[in-house]
């Protein structure tokens, strides 16, 4: 479940969630630590880098419009108090779903796909791709053993996936950057500044015009918080949830590969994800669409994300950070199990061709 984000299996044994991927592949992260051959880790990184970035792009075309319902219901009211006769387009998901699709037709609702697809890419494809190896390190670091040859260590599991997201993220800055300021446009019921850029080409030509390399990764940070957030509690919660559903639910045919496991977990799990990550996403998109500066350095509202914090809790409340959430939330489930999907068919073409 990706934070941005996509879902990842856990095995019945107690086995994170990034690790249930990896085995379904066949390339397990404990076979590669162990393998005399580098050539062959390095395939397997690959592949597993590969699969996930393919799945998670076939996941998010069809998760996206919830993408953009939630950026803009959160970047509604920024920073104004809210009153009786304040004017809000947008009400809820459903109505705020209507809206678009009646106005922007189905274009509007995948505002974003492409500079998505390449965020996908950099995110899901650094986080499976490197899990394993990163994870690895940290087992031989604080234990002296490799991670296949003792009990799973949760803290050592979650710095791995929290520094994999966080990586993952960076790389993939400039692109969530434009998607969130592309979800963001429109000519019917503008919330946010508008920065119309015409296509992603156009959006990262005005972004490097404008700001040079700086303004091409503005934003980084609150995104490599919220990758971070959102890939430690997911893996710490998924492989528990999955583990519980299999070893109680089994008689009623959900076992530790099922479908409907994969789902209850999901949906479990995200609902835990949402909680802790949306603050985060929050920031990242308000850090993200702000306009620049005059001077033509940092962000005309926010200087840094505590900055961005403090003024939105202290003008909109508390509980404005967590505007969107049900849009979140209904993004990440779905996405979760048809990145699982995706995952299965990948295994099967990689079990048979490569």
């Amino acid at each position: 479940m990706a934070m941005n984000g996509s879902g990842n299996g856990g095995g019945s044994g107690g086995v994170p969630a990034m690790d249930a991927v990896a085995q379904g592949f066949g390339v397990a992260g404990a076979a590669m630590a162990k393998t005399a051959e580098p050539a062959s880790a390095h395939r397997s990184i690959m592949f597993t880098w590969f699969a996930g970035s393919l799945a998670s792009c076939g996941a998010v075309t069809f998760t996206n419009p919830f993408e953009v319902v939630k950026t803009r219901l959160q970047l509604q009211g920024e920073l104004a108090k809210s009153t009786p006769n304040m004017v809000k387009p947008y009400h809820n998901v459903a109505q705020a779903f209507w809206v678009i699709g009646k106005n922007e037709g189905l274009r509007g609702l995948q505002k974003g796909l492409g500079p998505g697809y390449m965020y996908q890419i950099m995110l899901n494809g650094t986080r499976l791709g490197f899990y394993e190896p990163v994870k690895g390190v940290l087992y031989r670091a604080f234990t002296g053993q490799s991670s296949d040859s003792q009990r799973p260590i949760i803290p050592l599991n979650v710095a791995a996936g929290g520094m994999c997201g966080m990586a993952g993220a960076a790389l993939g800055s400039p692109f969530f950057l434009v998607k969130t300021r592309m979800q963001s446009a429109s000519n019917f019921a503008a919330v946010g500044f508008q920065h119309n850029y015409t296509s992603s080409l156009d959006g990262l030509r005005k972004i490097w015009r404008d700001g040079g390399l700086r303004g091409l990764y503005r934003g980084m940070d609150a995104a490599m918080m919220r990758a971070g957030a959102g890939s430690s509690v997911q893996l710490a919660t998924y492989d528990h949830c999955k583990s519980y559903i299999s070893r109680n639910l089994a008689h009623r045919g959900y076992n530790d590969n099922s479908v409907g496991t994969h789902f209850l977990a999901s949906m479990v799990t995200g609902f835990f994800v949402c909680t802790v990550m949306n603050p985060f996403d929050v920031v990242s998109t308000r850090m993200y669409n702000q306009k620049s500066s005059a001077a033509g350095h940092g962000g005309a509202l926010y200087k840094n994300p505590l900055q961005c914090f403090y003024k939105t809790v202290s003008t909109e409340g508390f509980f404005s950070l967590y505007k969107g959430f049900l849009a979140h939330y209904l993004r990440l489930g779905p996405h979760t199990i048809l990145m699982f999907v995706f995952v299965e068919q990948i295994k099967a073409f990689g079990k048979n061709y490569i």
